[in-house]
């Protein structure tokens, strides 16, 4: 089976979306917290198991020896080690054929506070003896698209990266990927990093929102400090608003700006331009 934790989540549900095009849904597994939540993807066929990060006891049932597990990481910054270090070792418990992670771009070489849960993640895979491979996904379009009405409403993209660029890609760019490696060969004990094929800054990304919406948009670039302070004023936690500040930070140096080319071969074609993506939220 392809088995596909955080099924329900954003990318959870483009992977199973983007393995029912080559696989009957008789051979995916679902893995939820919330069963009701993945009644469309009963609907659809796919075996759906139950089986919450935050209660280990509920993940001995959730594998099964030669599953091919895609583990997505979890959402709650902070929370993630124990959460994953659950799943891990339930594959383990249950003899499976690979397990899969969506890590972060750069691995051991990214040095900003979010990236610490994932390489901590990625030490306790390798150490756990199973056939893994690491998915190193960059930033996504969406993280920019996601906040464009509020962009829009005050003609600024906010930001402390500088001219930093930024190789992003689309949600559904990385799901591709993953579902390429769990139903792909040789991808065992790999690492790939996982990136758009061109890179962009935010002032770039200024610019072609302005062209597309037909509206003056500038890059206003802040200090770290005041980004992380203007972050907590718009309503995030504060300590999520200063990691969020220390990613711009790690644009600024360079950190995710790299474009190996690993996201296209994987998928077999380019990866979405961030102006595609524009395009697209715009019509939303």
């Amino acid at each position: 089976m392809l088995v596909v934790t955080g099924a329900t989540g954003q990318l959870g549900r483009l992977v199973i979306d983007t393995l029912l095009t080559t696989v009957p849904a008789g051979e995916i597994a679902a893995v939820v917290r919330d069963k009701e939540k993945a009644a469309p993807l009963a609907a659809r066929g796919v075996e759906v198991r139950v089986g919450d990060y935050d209660r280990p006891e509920t993940l001995e049932g959730a594998f099964g020896a030669g599953d091919r597990v895609l583990l997505i990481s979890g959402s709650e910054v902070g929370r993630r080690i124990p959460q994953h270090r659950a799943v891990i070792e339930a594959a383990k418990a249950a003899d499976v054929a690979l397990l899969a992670y969506t890590s972060i771009l750069g691995g051991p070489a990214a040095d900003f506070r979010l990236a610490e849960e994932h390489q901590a993640t990625e030490r306790e895979i390798a150490g756990a003896g199973i056939p893994y491979t690491l998915l190193r996904n960059g930033w996504y379009h969406e993280n920019y698209t996601g906040h464009l009405a509020s962009v829009l409403e005050h003609g600024a993209v906010l930001g402390s990266a500088g001219a930093g660029r930024i190789a992003s890609a689309s949600r559904a760019d990385y799901a591709a990927a993953a579902a390429a490696v769990l139903t792909g060969e040789g991808h065992e004990d790999a690492a790939y990093e996982l990136s758009g094929d061109t890179s962009w800054s935010l002032a770039d990304y200024a610019a072609e929102v302005g062209r597309q919406s037909g509206r003056e948009i500038v890059y206003t670039d802040l200090s770290t400090e005041a980004h992380a302070a203007a972050l907590a004023g718009a309503g995030l936690p504060e300590p999520l608003a200063a990691i969020l500040a220390d990613v711009d930070d790690a644009i600024r140096r360079g950190l995710l700006a790299g474009t190996s080319g690993d996201l296209s071969r994987l998928i077999g074609r380019p990866t979405t331009p961030i102006a595609d993506a524009i395009a697209a939220a715009l019509k939303d």
